[in-house]
């Protein structure tokens, strides 16, 4: 039975930065603090576990370097013992958890959404699917599977990272699946600020508010901030001081009309944002617009999109076998 009226919660909180064991802490108890605030649902900002690599946008590469086994080694597993516990307060205190997180596979990370039901149990584990500008020095990619929205009892749920919300196709790709309630999860926007207007917090809260309008969808939208912690660990010169400043949280929670649902919270404060959710209203926002549905012309543009999970590493068994033979004997006629 999916629940149609529930309240939702959107951290704005800064990381405990390269700690893993500290994050987990941290959002343990900021889930129990969003329960029993009578949240059904509570999101966290990008990569919160354990932290935005900011070194990627202040230095060279070879400075970064000093941070990369740090992070590595505090990168989480999908059921290592800090995910796990988790799924156990997600459990124990009855709520739906949307956690962004560095995710280790091997010896690549990825920026992930873990997607966790209120029984404790992963809904799904999904990948960005393109690492933004210099954060390709520092993760992987996901694969098709990873654009998906996800029955649950709280509605269709999916999510998507950061700047995935101006990947047109992607956004489209989501759309199409009847997305109920989407998180967006964004890292901070304390990063150039002045200098890039393409990172900034209008840029891109304005991007997760067309999500809303387009998708006809609830968007939470959890910033982190940058703590003063976090400053005197990164910025090691008197040059670097305006690239990235403390703050940067602005947390945002839009509906599927694109009216925002909450008063800000200050963006150098933490604390967690909440909203009401009605599924109903759903059909009237998208009696206006509906991109996937009567506002298309399939006749004139449609996607292409493959959901197929990325596989390495394939078999040669004999039904690929077959189809090798096949292909070289087309060749030679």
């Amino acid at each position: 039975m999916v629940e149609t009226n529930y309240k939702v919660a959107a951290v704005q909180a800064a990381p405990e930065f390269l700690d893993l064991a500290k994050g987990v802490d941290k959002a343990i108890s900021l889930i129990e603090q969003a329960a029993r605030e009578g949240a059904s649902l509570v999101a966290f900002p990008e990569v919160w576990l354990p932290g935005y690599p900011w070194w990627i946008w202040l230095d060279s590469p070879a400075w970064g370097m000093q941070f990369v086994g740090r992070y590595f080694a505090n990168a989480m597993e999908v059921g290592d013992a800090n995910y796990n516990k988790l799924c156990k307060a997600a459990a124990e205190n009855n709520i739906h958890v949307v956690m962004g997180y560095v995710e280790r596979v091997g010896g690549t990370l990825y920026i992930s959404q873990a997607i966790i039901d209120d029984k404790g149990a992963t809904i799904a584990n999904r990948r960005k699917l393109k690492p933004t500008h210099v954060e390709r020095t520092v993760f992987g990619e996901g694969d098709g599977s990873h654009l998906a929205v996800y029955d649950t009892k709280l509605g269709r749920l999916g999510a998507l990272c950061c700047a995935e919300h101006v990947q047109p196709l992607s956004k489209y790709a989501m759309y199409s699946q009847g997305e109920q309630v989407h998180v967006a999860s964004w890292p901070s926007f304390s990063i150039y600020r002045g200098a890039a207007f393409q990172l900034s917090a209008e840029a891109n809260l304005a991007a997760s508010q067309i999500y809303a309008i387009e998708g006809g969808t609830y968007v939470l939208a959890p910033c982190a901030t940058v703590s003063k912690e976090m400053i005197d660990l990164l910025i090691d010169l008197p040059a670097k001081q305006n690239l990235l400043l403390e703050g940067g949280g602005f947390t945002m929670i839009f509906g599927p009309d694109g009216s925002p649902l909450a008063k800000p919270i200050p963006e150098t404060e933490e604390g967690i944002m909440y909203a009401d959710i009605d599924l109903g209203f759903i059909g009237i926002a998208k009696a206006a617009y509906d991109p996937t549905g009567h506002y298309s012309r399939p006749d004139v543009v449609r996607l292409l999109f493959n959901k197929k999970p990325l596989q390495r590493v394939q078999p040669f068994d004999a039904e690929y076998a077959t189809v090798e033979a096949d292909q070289a004997e087309a060749a030679r006629n």
